[in-house]
């Protein structure tokens, strides 16, 4: 059995890729218009959950897409209670890479499922704990030189040449890298929407 019709909130080539090696059979729908931004002591994960419903029913009703899944999701980096977003230009990124050195930090994503037929709004939030090895300022100036950091939440991608950075992790991999795959499966399989296998 396969799953509803399903529409990815998303313009990440990394979601993208996540969903399409399982298999499923879905559409792609870049929600536009920017992300908001985090309000003044915001929680990571109620933050990424606020700005992963904002992408969903965005494209919802773009798309007046009532009966389809719709999926939205955000990751953010968090340390010390403080979120890490995108940085703006090299400086910022090397200033992110330099606090996450040698340290702990927090991965949050936040998905949503929406399918406004039959009422659902599905939320949760996925955490996963990852340590970086201590980089000197040449490795995080190399880093940054290669382009990777600057589309990525905290400024480096863990499916990359960010790999080399991780010291280790402790929860999914793929929420890291921002879809938290299983876990959006068994949303969707719990809520009738189908089955991978």
């Amino acid at each position: 059995m396969a799953f509803e019709r399903i529409i990815l909130a998303s313009a990440s080539p990394r979601r993208v890729a996540l969903l399409q090696q399982l298999g499923m059979t879905f559409e792609v729908s870049p929600s536009g218009g920017g992300e908001p931004e985090p309000e003044q002591d915001e929680e990571a994960g109620a933050y990424a959950l606020r700005a992963a419903l904002h992408k969903a029913s965005r494209v919802q009703h773009q798309l007046r897409a009532r009966r389809a899944w719709v999926i939205g999701a955000d990751t953010v980096v968090t340390i010390d209670g403080e979120i890490l977003g995108k940085p703006s230009d090299e400086d910022e990124a090397k200033a992110m890479l330099t606090r996450l050195s040698g340290k702990q930090h927090e991965v949050v994503t936040g998905f949503v499922l929406l399918h406004q037929t039959n009422g659902i709004e599905y939320t949760e939030a996925v955490r996963t704990k990852v340590w970086f090895r201590k980089l000197t300022p040449f490795q995080i100036t190399r880093y940054i030189k290669t382009g990777e950091p600057m589309d990525k939440a905290g400024s480096y991608g863990i499916q990359a040449k960010g790999s080399a950075l991780v010291d280790k992790i402790e929860g999914c991999y793929f929420n890291v890298v921002g879809l938290p795959i299983s876990h959006v499966v068994a949303a969707l399989e719990k809520h009738k929407a189908g089955t991978l296998f």
